[in-house]
């Protein structure tokens, strides 16, 4: 249930708010959404050990994901 209601955040961004659910643990939530960010840039990563085409894009999308998944670790 999680996974699929970060994919849906993901997805819609702010227009998501039409779509969330009450009642969701708001940790639990933050874990999944590490992990799915974490995700997308080892799948692009991957892709690029072999001859994938469009190089940049797949880097582009590595790059972003991994900006996201740092902004959402605590600063200690």
């Amino acid at each position: 249930m999680g996974a699929r209601v970060l994919f849906l955040q993901l997805r819609f961004g702010e227009r998501y708010v039409a779509l969330a659910r009450p009642g969701l643990d708001p940790q639990r939530l933050d874990l999944y959404m590490l992990a799915m960010r974490l995700s997308l840039v080892a799948g692009p990563l991957r892709l690029l050990d072999g001859d994938f085409p469009d190089r940049a894009f797949m880097l582009e999308i590595a790059e972003h994901n991994a900006k996201e998944a740092l902004a959402l670790l605590p600063l200690v």
